[in-house]
């Protein structure tokens, strides 16, 4: 711990801190954030489930969910010197975007997760935490700090749900009962020693509305999801090809999945986003899946730029939306848009227009 730090934890009264944590608050308030909540980075159950999660297997490829040993559910252990975790929750489901119900019940159109429209998150969320932490610089002095906007190995749900600011849900999403879960988390590692907020009980009762609507029954239980099955995983994180048992299932759903989170009763509650960042950029709200399967690589490139939709890259782009054109109802315009990329330079691509092209043919 920086000797700063230590100067300053040694002069702090409770009535200090407690002072202090609440303008922390205040100063989280005036940046947009929707709550900020102090948590004291115990997550010993967390790590328990977490090894238990891996063991079987449900990480699927996302090796790097293993690949920082006990970094993820000790934080100290990520940051030398932590002892307390200030988390923070950020709106993001944009007011001006098309309902997710309809576009998800037209098989010609398609469905972006609502995280994804606009800006991506984690370059707005890490400019805000730095704002707030420089605030913090500025009442305290030095402090040995360290800002998160999932770019690290951090349990980022279960540090909410320590720090007050909701509850796990069955589909291991955080849920908080002003705000559904339509928003972003972030947070602030910090080596001073702040009094925490308690913890939410569980508001999930009997419901299990999140596991009944899931497509491919990723969730396989409460609390439970396989990752191998979850559509998120398999239109982002997967670089080889989709399960061909599971692509009739993906429907028309080209990059994520927001299922689980329409289906949540809490989301009544649920706030839009007062940020123009999250603002619906490029349609894609509400797009056909011709017009995006015909952007060629210089196309994606250039209007999915600041886009977290970009990290994918255009041939997974491609994949994603020969799984959909296969999956919608045939016609000579899906027929002629498929026939295009059929001779694709990459397998993966091929690969996917050759199922999306017999799925066509079958179906008439």
């Amino acid at each position: 711990m920086p000797a700063a730090a230590r100067g300053i934890i040694g002069v702090m009264h409770e009535t200090d801190s407690s002072r202090l944590a609440e303008q922390i608050k205040q100063w989280g308030r005036e940046l947009g954030f929707a709550a900020v909540g102090i948590g004291d980075g115990d997550l010993a159950a967390a790590e328990a489930g977490m090894l238990a999660w891996l063991e079987r297997g449900f990480h699927g490829e996302m090796d790097y969910m293993a690949a920082h040993g006990f970094k993820r559910s000790r934080p100290a252990e990520l940051v030398p010197g932590t002892v307390r975790i200030i988390s923070v929750r950020l709106d993001y489901f944009p007011p001006d975007a098309a309902n997710p119900h309809a576009v998800l019940d037209d098989p010609s159109a398609a469905y972006v997760s609502r995280y994804a429209l606009g800006r991506d998150y984690h370059k707005v969320l890490r400019a805000r935490l730095q704002t707030l932490a420089d605030r913090i610089g500025g009442a305290v002095g030095e402090h040995h700090y360290r800002v998160f906007s999932d770019s690290a190995p951090v349990l980022e749900v279960a540090l909410a749900t320590r720090a007050g600011l909701g509850w796990r849900g069955k589909h291991t999403l955080l849920l908080n009962r002003q705000h559904g879960s339509w928003f972003f988390l972030g947070e602030i590692y910090t080596d001073l020693p702040l009094p925490v907020d308690a913890p939410e009980a569980s508001h999930c009762g009997t419901c299990r509305a999140c596991l009944d609507v899931c497509p491919t029954q990723a969730i396989v239980a409460p609390y439970e999801l396989d990752a191998r099955r979850c559509i998120s995983y398999l239109t982002i994180e997967l670089k080889g090809n989709i399960p061909v048992e599971l692509r009739p299932l993906i429907g028309n759903r080209i990059y994520g999945c927001d299922d689980c989170q329409l289906a949540c009763p809490w989301n009544r509650f649920a706030q839009t986003t007062a940020l123009p960042d999250f603002a619906v950029r490029n349609r894609l709200d509400n797009t056909r899946l011709v017009e995006l399967f015909a952007w060629n690589e210089t196309e994606f490139s250039e209007r999915l730029a600041g886009s977290p939709i970009r990290r994918i890259g255009h041939e997974r782009w491609l994949r994603n939306i020969a799984v959909a054109l296969g999956n919608a109802p045939p016609s000579p315009e899906i027929g002629a848009a498929l026939a295009a990329r059929a001779d694709h330079p990459s397998a993966l691509v091929r690969e996917h227009v050759a199922w999306a092209l017999e799925r066509q043919r079958n179906s008439r």
